[in-house]
């Protein structure tokens, strides 16, 4: 069992990422599966991986990632947060490429809470003039 070097948190939408980062030859597990296998989609792959390529950490860490939570798209955006946060604590050198890229900041945006008297969250029920 290898220590970890760096931890962090991810979060988008309603998922979550929980990202450790340890010693070894770049290859990312995702609740035990490989990142292949877990995110069939080459853009959900790709958007995890943009930390390490920005950073030029590619084949240094090994990096193992429990997400839950949400759709493939979330989870994916909660993946690169976490582990942008976690290649910080490993190296603070890390900080300013991750911040000018974006990586560091959480994504807002959240499904609207449905309101009572209305069929959706913002939609209303068809208006009848007679």
């Amino acid at each position: 069992m290898s220590k970890n070097l760096g931890m962090g948190t991810g979060r988008r939408k309603t998922s979550v990422a929980r990202v450790y980062i340890r010693d070894g030859s770049g290859k990312i597990t995702i609740n035990s599966r490989d990142i292949s296998v877990y995110f069939p989609q080459g853009e959900h792959v790709l958007m995890v991986r943009q930390p390490l390529m920005v950073t030029a950490n590619e084949n240094k860490y090994d990096i193992l990632i429990n997400v839950y939570g949400g759709g493939n798209n979330g989870q994916a955006g909660a993946c690169r947060h976490g582990l942008s946060r976690a290649l910080c604590q490993v190296d603070q050198a890390n900080y300013a490429s991750l911040r000018a890229n974006g990586y560091l900041t959480r994504d807002p945006r959240m499904v609207e809470r449905k309101k009572y008297g209305r069929p959706g969250a913002r939609r209303r029920f068809q208006f009848s003039k007679r």
